[in-house]
């Protein structure tokens, strides 16, 4: 066995588990990238993954993997860049713990990520979102629960891994309503519920009894629904919303479309980014600026609050001979 294996075992078990105490979403990601990664250099050395060196992975080899993914598995530049980014933590791991190796590491760490485009962010009008609610069946039991649960995340922009992870424990109905949520990078926060919102969680709640430990929104056997069940569950739902919205017809809708939803809601009320932000569980204001490019009022605000310019069109003449003379220079 080479030095990979024993190096790749070790960032998983020490460095991502037990130093980083890495999320069950990051690790998955990072697996999937090595085992695409392995495979691909395996079949390009014709030596089983067990049997690959660091050396072997150098920068020719991890460049060749990247336009793989592009091309062939016909990935987007994000993803793309996803997969390097565990790699780049790969590669800084095996940095300290190889220093043989630190030529080869340094240049797999120099290879730089793709820049993407930057689109508009994606979200859902007032009637829009109206028709997604009342696409559920209120008189089936499946129908309730995706009603609460699409309302809950339109109203508080949860994350389809935060919707997910709910449990009955983490809602509170009563003074001070809010969900309890444990987010992106291990970041906890209470997001406050609104009177409607709170009345359809009542409801849910006392529909079915349950221990305090189980999901919120279960399948029909009490079992957690899956991300993958969720996105269907909204995908179904917009189909049958498109009958009486068409405009809903002609947008992606995803989970990620909701949040989006909610973060807008909260601009259009007049609350600053910085609230928002807090609101969303971001790390930085930076990544809830998005949101301003994407509403048109707060831009037509800055018009209207704008001075009109009085200057006449034309060429500029000097008004005098002196001036003149200092303009020609």
């Amino acid at each position: 066995m080479s030095a990979l294996a024993p190096a790749l075992q070790a960032y998983f078990t020490q460095r991502l588990v037990s130093q980083r105490a890495a999320s069950p979403n990051t690790i998955a990601a990072y697996r999937t990238t090595f085992r695409l990664l392995l495979r691909f250099a395996s079949q390009h050395t014709a030596k089983a993954p067990s049997k690959l060196d660091i050396a072997e992975l150098d920068a020719p080899l991890i460049a060749a993997f990247l336009d793989h993914l592009e091309h062939d598995r016909h990935n987007s530049p994000a993803t793309r860049n996803n997969r390097l980014a565990a790699i780049h933590s790969l590669f800084g791991y095996l940095a300290l713990q190889h220093p043989e190796h630190a030529a080869s590491v340094q240049r797999v760490l120099a290879i730089p990520t793709k820049r993407t485009d930057r689109n508009l962010v994606t979200y859902l009008t007032e009637h829009e979102a109206d028709a997604l609610l009342d696409a559920c069946d209120r008189t089936t039991w499946t129908g309730r629960r995706d009603h609460a649960m699409f309302a809950l995340t339109i109203q508080t922009g949860l994350r389809i891994s935060e919707l997910a992870g709910l449990n009955r424990q983490d809602i509170t109905l009563t003074t001070g309503a809010n969900v309890h949520t444990v987010g992106k990078g291990r970041k906890e926060r209470r997001t406050p519920l609104v009177s409607p919102i709170r009345a359809v969680l009542k409801a849910w709640l006392g529909e079915r009894a349950g221990d305090p430990s189980n999901p919120l929104f279960p399948t029909i056997t009490g079992e957690r629904l899956s991300r993958d069940a969720i996105e269907r569950r909204l995908a179904h739902h917009v189909t049958l919303a498109s009958t009486s919205c068409p405009a809903i017809k002609a947008k992606r809708v995803t989970m990620h479309t909701l949040r989006h939803t909610a973060a807008m809601r909260l601009l259009l009320a007049g609350n600053d980014v910085t609230v928002i932000a807090l609101w969303l569980g971001h790390e930085q204001v930076s990544t809830t600026n998005v949101y301003l490019h994407a509403d048109m009022t707060h831009k037509q605000r800055a018009i209207d609050r704008t001075k009109p310019l009085t200057a006449k069109p034309g060429r500029y003449r000097p008004p005098d001979t002196l001036l003149a003379f200092l303009e020609s220079l």
